[in-house]
């Protein structure tokens, strides 16, 4: 008999900017709890993506079983036998928990067949007998709302399982849950495995793959570079497969004088993502932000930019204590967030480059309420030509542009109301080469200009390539501050993923 229940072998996958997958093997035993790590962009989520029927890869085989597959979406997965649990369950709170473990496949009163009424009796009855085989403690008849997050997450089993799955792949099922439960999930987690059922088990938290996995396999810039048992691995080597070799490659990192202390944020709080962040940020600086997937780095800038409340915490500006409870308040405080989504939230893409412009200078170009379209005009022209815009005019569609010009409107709606602090996460996410050096410069130029820079990136290259400083956050926490001349990237992996991060709760 094949040991193997799942094999995923020559996996690759590219996009337009580049390989996302190269060639990856990845095999899980018959109830075995195999745990996928890397960093940020390793390529973990394309690859369970691609095992769920979500996107098609260009090239590889998968098997389940010993038989070939290939799934066209998650439905065609789960009949396959495969069930992803997402790291936040999307379940319908005013429903019970039977209601939820059978939703869209209701138990009907076998008289009448699939036009019967629902028999809520026997769904409470089937899930009583999951909940009991896997030895948890919930009510059929609870309501979700009234469940932790980490009951939910029970929940989610419980529906996987039901549904006859084979393999369950955990994506972060720990995220949103307290540290005092996660033994409880982790317990349930081993009674699949008594099942028989195999996990795939994605986590930052290295303490947590230490504790649960039986294997891991370790992803680095899309590509297969360990995979072993749990008990072949120590923390200090799984950071190092994770880190990789230091970077060779150089940035263009901008020198100039590092000026007075501009920000001073003191014990910053929101709720669980956010937990007394203390860090001050000079003019003429560009202080990284380093962390992992839900290490709470964008959840901080856009607390410290007003779109969260926060629930404790000072923000210093200029030596002046200011309260920032929106957006609008960040602004006129002269503090710029270049989202990670610029098409999202950074672009009207209905609009033309003068348009998205526009937004930025409306103080600017109106008087007495009224647009003063020539003015608007002369400074989108000035910012086309300042940036390089591959635009022939400030009439192009923005959605006719590329995703490196897209980013440079971004950037220069912000330029345009002259911010004195720029925040940037992800800047240069999705974009090709010379576009990323074009993004490089301008910070660069930022930071000539006297301006501060707050720039969070996943990639480590990058982030030591033009940072001044780096801070690196875990759990919602800063973990460490690591100086420029000591820039390492197994010490940010390993202050990334701090080995007693869920003791803390």
């Amino acid at each position: 008999m094949n040991p193997h229940l799942l094999e995923m072998r020559g996996i690759s996958k590219r996009y337009r900017q580049g390989p996302v997958l190269r060639g990856v093997d990845l095999t899980v035993g018959r109830g075995e709890v195999h745990a996928l790590v890397g960093a940020d962009g390793a390529g973990k989520s394309t690859l369970m993506k691609i095992l769920m029927g979500m996107i098609a890869r260009d090239a590889g085989e998968i098997r389940i079983a010993g038989r070939p597959v290939r799934f066209r979406g998650p439905g065609e997965a789960l009949r396959g036998g495969i069930a992803m649990i997402h790291q936040e369950p999307n379940p319908v709170l005013d429903l019970e928990v039977a209601e939820n473990v059978f939703l869209g496949r209701e138990l009907r009163r076998s008289a009448l067949g699939p036009l019967g009424f629902i028999d809520r009796g026997a769904m409470r009855q089937a899930c009583a007998v999951w909940f009991q085989r896997l030895a948890i403690d919930l009510s059929p008849t609870a309501l979700m709302r009234d469940l932790s997050s980490a009951q939910r997450q029970l929940v989610e089993i419980v529906k996987a399982v039901s549904r006859s799955a084979r393999i369950v792949v955990m994506d972060e099922p720990t995220s949103a849950i307290p540290g005092r439960e996660v033994a409880v999930l982790f317990e349930r987690i081993a009674a699949l495995r008594a099942q028989g059922v195999s996990v795939i088990f994605i986590s930052p938290r290295l303490e947590e793959v230490f504790w649960i996995a039986d294997r891991i396999s370790v992803l680095r810039d899309g590509a297969l570079v360990a995979s072993d048992a749990a008990a072949a691995f120590d923390r200090d080597t799984l950071v190092r497969h994770m880190a990789g070799p230091e970077p060779r490659t150089v940035l263009p990192k901008a020198v100039v004088p590092i000026g007075r202390v501009v920000l001073e944020v003191k014990g910053l709080s929101w709720g669980r993502r956010v937990r007394k962040v203390d860090f001050s940020l000079r003019s003429g600086e560009i202080l990284g932000l380093a962390g992992l997937v839900g290490a709470g780095r964008s959840a901080t800038v856009e607390t410290l930019f007003g779109l969260h409340r926060a629930s404790a915490g000072e923000v210093w500006i200029q030596g002046v204590r200011r309260t920032i409870r929106s957006p609008k308040a960040a602004i006129r405080h002269r503090i710029a967030l270049v989202t990670e989504d610029r098409q999202r939230t950074g672009l009207n893409l209905l609009g033309t480059v003068a348009d998205n412009l526009a937004v930025a200078t409306l103080g600017r170009c109106a008087r007495f309420g009224f647009s003063r379209r020539a003015r608007e005009h002369g400074l989108a022209d000035g910012c086309v030509r300042r940036l390089g815009l591959q635009a022939l005019s400030r009439n192009a569609l923005v959605s006719s542009l590329s995703a490196g010009d897209q980013q440079k409107v971004v950037l220069a709606k912000w330029l345009l109301a002259d911010p004195a602090i720029v925040i940037f996460d992800e800047p240069t996410r999705g974009l090709d080469g010379s576009a990323r050096r074009d993004i490089h410069l301008l910070i660069g130029e930022l930071v000539r200009q006297g301006k501060a820079v707050l720039l969070i990136s996943s990639e480590l290259p990058e982030l030591m390539g033009l940072a001044d400083r780096i801070l690196v956050m875990a759990g919602g926490r800063l973990t460490g501050e690591i100086p420029r001349e000591r820039f390492s990237q197994a010490q940010i992996m390993a202050l990334a993923s701090p080995f007693a991060e869920v003791a803390h709760d």
